[in-house]
């Protein structure tokens, strides 16, 4: 009796083993966390990463920049107006319900009631059921970029958000920095299942054992991410070996992280702008395009590229980046010290002005460097700016408030497309269609919303082009924004995590499908 137990201790041992040994733990140290688990409550970068960790679009982007099939297996289209998806059978939620079209069309719509996305699905009309696996999408006229939103489009679990919870209010509702059931709780589609969240602390999650995509390479089974703010300290956290993957990497480290063998250096070009937006509702001098255009001859962003980017952004003086359909290759940057004083002083505002300032200090790399260099330029106009910097878990909220007069935001096009830059960031704002939703400058132009919502339609790709460069163009002469540059990506991991494949000019890290050796 004794040397059976024994036998099935040893073999209990054996078995404990083998299951701990085939386990793959990732660490992950990021600028910043994931401010919610609900995909449909704010439109950002950190959000949009943790719906792919934790749900599924129908499409996604590939590393080629090419759409490829998710929860939506193929599709159709049926009309000008019409495109029809079918999705795979058997794919499970993380509660143990099935997916069906049910769910596709109640995200939909609740997509549509969403403060941040309703701007972006403001060009369509309907979703329709034809069968559980089978659905029609529309739109309100011809849309180009149909297929490039459904890559937005992550199902949630329909019966799961469905009544009330402990406090009596409805598990669906979708709002901001505040308790509700789906800010808390989730149950996606995707390879990983959130264990624990504490927002700034941890997000912990396993692999879903009943994950759909059986095809994935990817073998990682938990992952564990902690947000470090400090550069420095989140390369010192990769290079001792307490995380295996970072995100930003510091442009000042490229050359040290490269020099050593335990680790990989990935970057990869990007398409986000970075900018400042002046508030015209709060400074009547902004309301004045010369010193608008004062204020973007005075700010060196080619100089800001070189000395604080260390080369690794490209300077920009407008929103759309080179390859999109809005580029206008004519636009340069207009670093010119006395041209902003003379403009200024015709204004009549020779004497300078006196400026409330708000940036991040954790969401885009080197934002406060960036800021502080900003209000040093413009203090050589006359401009005194009074610079606030803090941690991108409270800037967003003030943001929101439009909490000061010049405000930093970066923007990647939704669409992959230059309109979504206008859309968010520059159209008048409009609380019901959601257009200018991130516009805290309160610049508004009907001409520019004229032919940002004609391109929506336009499916002659010389004439939309047009249109699109004509908006660029109005921007840049009425300095619509301060712009900067676009900023690159840059990852960094143990050598035997094989970050390359996985990686994208989205910054979408697909840690599904990470394979660590």
């Amino acid at each position: 009796m004794k040397k059976l137990i024994l036998l099935g201790l040893s073999l209990f041992m054996v078995l404990s083993f083998t299951c701990s040994a085939g386990a793959k733990t990732l660490k992950v140290g990021l600028d910043a966390d994931p401010v919610s688990l609900d995909p449909q409550v704010q439109l950002s970068g950190g959000m949009l990463q943790l719906s792919h960790w934790v749900f599924d679009p129908l499409v996604r982007w590939n590393k080629d920049h090419q759409i490829v099939p998710r929860l939506a297996e193929k599709w159709e289209r049926l009309d000008e107006l019409t495109m029809r998806f079918y999705l795979h059978k058997g794919v499970k939620f993380h509660s143990g319900n099935t997916l069906t079209t049910k769910d596709v069309k109640w995200s939909f719509e609740r997509l549509q009631k969403s403060i941040d996305f309703k701007g972006l699905f403001e060009p369509f009309e309907s979703v329709t059921i034809v069968d559980d696996y089978t659905v029609d999408i529309k739109t309100k006229k011809a849309y180009p970029l149909l297929l490039n939103m459904a890559t937005y489009i992550f199902p949630m679990d329909s019966e799961f958000y469905t009544g009330t919870d402990a406090t009596g209010q409805p598990k669906d509702a979708c709002v901001k920095f505040t308790h509700t059931f789906a800010n808390g709780n989730e149950s996606g589609t995707g390879p990983f299942v959130v264990k624990k969240f504490e927002q700034g602390i941890v997000l912990e999650m396993t692999r879903f054992k009943d994950y759909w995509d059986t095809k994935s390479p990817g073998n990682v089974s938990k992952v564990i991410l902690t947000p470090i703010k400090e550069n420095a300290t989140r390369v010192a956290a990769l290079l001792s070996g307490d995380v295996d993957f970072i995100s930003p990497v510091p442009p000042t480290d490229f050359k040290r992280i490269r020099s050593d063998s335990k680790v990989d250096l990935v970057t990869l070009n990007g398409g986000r702008i970075i900018t400042f937006q002046m508030n015209q509702d709060r400074v009547e001098a902004f309301k004045n395009v010369k010193v608008r255009q004062a204020i973007c001859y005075a700010v060196n962003n080619a100089g800001i590229v070189e000395k604080i980017m260390k080369g690794t952004a490209s300077v920009a003086a407008q929103q759309s980046p080179v390859g999109y359909q809005g580029h206008k290759t004519g636009l340069k940057p207009r670093f010119d010290l006395d041209k902003a004083k003379a403009l200024m002083k015709e204004a009549g505002y020779a004497k300078g002005l006196e400026i409330t300032m708000m940036a991040p200090n954790d969401r885009y790399v080197n934002d406060a460097k960036i800021a502080e260099a900003t209000a040093q330029m413009l203090g050589k106009i006359g401009i005194k700016v009074n610079l606030k910097t803090m941690p991108k878990a409270q800037y967003w909220d003030e943001y929101d408030k439009r909490a000061a007069d010049m405000m930093m935001i970066g923007w990647h096009s939704d669409t992959e497309d230059s309109g979504n830059f206008s859309e968010f960031l520059t159209m008048c704002t409009n609380a019901d269609t959601g257009y200018g939703q991130y516009n805290s400058g309160a610049y508004c132009n009907k001409k520019i919303d004229e032919l940002v919502i004609g391109a929506q339609s336009e499916t002659d790709v010389a004439k939309r082009t047009e249109m699109l460069q004509k908006v660029e163009q109005i921007l840049h002469d009425e300095a619509a924004f301060l712009p900067f540059h676009w900023q690159n990506h840059s990852y960094a991991a143990k050598k035997n995590f094989k970050i390359e494949p996985i990686v994208n000019a989205l910054n979408f890290p697909y840690f599904g499908d990470l394979v660590i050796e």
